[in-house]
């Protein structure tokens, strides 16, 4: 399963990782594209969503070598690390960063790279419940709203079926819990045993709470309803704040290096356009993380699907 955009790795040894970042994106992990040109290194998230964006990028390259770009040079590393090797001129491009989750670390990177343009927006998180279960009858019939939880606490065990302990979000839902002051224990394990436990409750029609991002695979195999909330999102809300508010939608955006020569005009011009609908990274999720297609035959696909997409990317290049 893919980890969450929103989640924030923190590595240990960091100063050992990003050494290592320097030199495999020095010498090893590339995209040959084919073309005589300039070689591109980019970092590249460990979730599917950043690996389809990346291959996406490398399917158009490969076909557009007036893009001026003959290889790209690319690495899976956690947003600290790759925001590290960013900071010190080691990366040249960065796809599917999370905002506003990733703009400290960005921040710390500015003299060197910028974000461009966002791929996407309007990605919500939050609690959500099957969809199911809040039909008339149900055991979560009236459920709409997080403030409302409480109410429904012993329906849903007692318990928000949460992602990953080192998850950023993790954190946040954590502080949303005692903010809200909800009489639900907080459940993590991995996103995968997640997953499994909400595929289980949907085929016995039985009611969850869960924590979900988009984009997500899920959304396309269930039918979710998100709770509203009875406040909405600050900025200090889970720094110096109580925790009581919604989590932000969030955008994945491309950044790109400031330094002169690093990125050929024409790709960072793309870069620059690159759009790609919500609903459609969500489907081709689904085809990686569920249906175990490779990423770059999904990426072939949806490039050649859409021509005048890629044409809007491409630009005047075209």
């Amino acid at each position: 399963m893919a980890d969450p955009p929103p989640a924030v790795a923190r590595p240990r040894h960091l100063r050992l990782f990003v050494a290592l970042l320097a030199l495999l994106l020095a010498g090893s992990g590339c995209a040959s594209t084919g073309n005589d040109g300039a070689t591109v290194r980019m970092a590249q998230f460990p979730w599917s969503a950043a690996k389809l964006t990346n291959a996406i990028l490398a399917e158009v390259v490969a076909t557009h070598p007036e893009l001026g770009v003959g290889e790209l040079k690319t690495i899976q590393v956690g947003p600290a690390t790759a925001w590290a090797g960013a900071q010190r001129g080691d990366v040249d491009a960065l796809t599917e960063v999370a905002m506003p989750n990733q703009s400290e670390l960005a921040a710390k990177a500015a003299d060197r790279i910028e974000l461009v343009h966002p791929t996407y927006s309007g990605a919500e998180q939050g609690w959500y419940v099957p969809s199911y279960a809040t039909e008339p009858g149900q055991p979560l019939a009236g459920l709409t709203d997080v403030g409302q939880l409480n109410d429904y606490a012993d329906a849903l065990g007692g318990r928000l079926v949460d992602s990953d302990p080192s998850f950023l979000t993790t954190e946040y839902n954590a502080k949303r819990l005692a903010g809200y002051g909800l009489d639900l224990e907080q459940v993590t394990s991995s996103e995968a045993a997640q997953i499994a436990e909400l595929r289980r409750a949907y085929e016995r029609r039985q009611p969850i709470l869960v924590y979900l991002y988009r984009p997500h695979y899920i959304f396309q195999e269930l039918q979710m309803t998100k709770l509203s909330e009875p406040n909405p999102a600050r900025d200090d809300c889970y720094t110096t704040g109580d925790g009581a508010c919604a989590m932000p939608a969030y955008s994945a955006w491309t950044a790109g290096s400031t330094e002169p020569g690093a990125l050929p005009p024409r790709f960072d011009a793309l870069l620059r356009r690159l759009e790609i609908p919500l609903a459609d990274v969500e489907e081709m999720l689904k085809r990686v993380d569920v249906d175990n297609e490779d990423v770059e035959l999904v990426a072939g696909d949806y490039v050649a699907a859409n021509p005048d997409r890629v044409r809007a990317w491409v630009g005047d290049a075209a």
